[in-house]
């Protein structure tokens, strides 16, 4: 077995001058800046799901116990006799 290490590079190479490296750079620069860094498809406020969202979280802001799921089946009690009845 040989313990050599080989340092030639794999893959494509990387073309500095390329417009993706340039947003790459760019966005690198504003994460090292502290600003924001924009990530997948903005979130809209005003919809539906997003005050569903908010009402959720100032519920358990204000300490109310949040249930997951559906609420349990109401379902009367019956016994055999009353149903033969």
């Amino acid at each position: 077995m040989s313990t050599e290490v080989k340092s030639a590079q794999r893959g494509r190479p990387v073309s500095n001058t390329s417009a993706r490296q340039a947003r790459l750079a760019a966005r690198a620069a504003r994460a090292a800046a502290g600003g924001s860094i924009s990530r997948g498809r903005p979130a809209n406020g005003d919809s539906a799901r997003q005050r569903k969202l908010a009402e959720r979280a100032a519920k358990i802001a204000a300490g109310e116990v949040i249930k997951r799921g559906a609420p349990k089946k109401v379902t009367p009690d019956t016994t055999p006799a009353e149903v033969a009845a």
